[in-house]
């Protein structure tokens, strides 16, 4: 048996998907009442993000579940020790990576979440799945909580969280990125500096859109 498909990890995680698939942020009255435009231009911001996950600190907004099982097969294939993720939420992207860091023997992962509310479920939920002692949870704005104390080399970077800052976060850790690192942003289209930076063969990334959702790339 593997952590990801038993049990405590396996039943958490099918529990939560379904908890967060019976809850869409489109019915919050924070979006409800927006045009297609003006939800365009709230992901894409460098101003409002704060005050747009703020209104959505109810909702898990976690990646679709085969995006989940990428993560995990990606941290394994690439026996990844070292994992930082941008957006916790409610922990169900970390909870796939953090399966596979224990599935690889062991390591840390770090990620970051900026909603007091948030941080505490995903504890919660990272105690229920017996993974704690793999996450190291930085509350905060990610681009002052992943600034400092990053291990050397980074194996993968999970970007999902506030689309418009996924530029800023990566030029963060893009220099601890060992050659092979893969990188996985979800909803990347919201940050177009960023695909054009990992479009460029000459910036040292190899790139493509895995789906609709998911750009993956990889450090060259």
């Amino acid at each position: 048996m593997n952590t990801i498909s038993s049990a405590p990890v396996a039943p958490l995680l099918d529990q939560l998907f379904r908890e967060a698939e019976a809850s869409s942020p489109l019915a919050s009255p924070a979006f409800e009442a927006l045009s297609t435009e003006d939800r365009i231009r709230l992901m894409r911001s460098k101003e409002d993000y704060l005050d747009l996950y703020t209104s959505l600190k109810d909702f898990a907004l976690p990646v679709s579940r085969e995006t989940g099982q990428l993560l995990y097969i990606l941290a394994r294939a690439t026996r990844a020790r070292s994992i930082v993720e941008f957006g916790t939420s409610f922990g169900l992207s970390t909870l796939h990576l953090a399966a596979a860091l224990r599935d690889n023997g062991g390591g840390r992962l770090i990620t970051s979440e900026f909603e007091p509310s948030k941080v505490a479920i995903a504890k919660t939920n990272f105690a229920a799945a017996g993974l704690s002692d793999l996450v190291e949870l930085r509350e905060g704005d990610a681009l002052t909580t992943l600034s400092h104390d990053l291990p050397a080399t980074i194996d993968l970077l999970l970007l999902d969280g506030a689309k418009s800052l996924y530029s800023d976060v990566l030029a963060l850790v893009e220099d601890r990125l060992r050659p092979g690192a893969v990188i996985v942003a979800d909803n990347a289209d919201y940050c177009p500096d960023y695909l054009e930076h990992v479009s460029s063969v000459t910036n040292g990334y190899y790139t493509m859109s895995f789906t609709d959702d998911v750009e993956l790339s990889v450090r060259l």
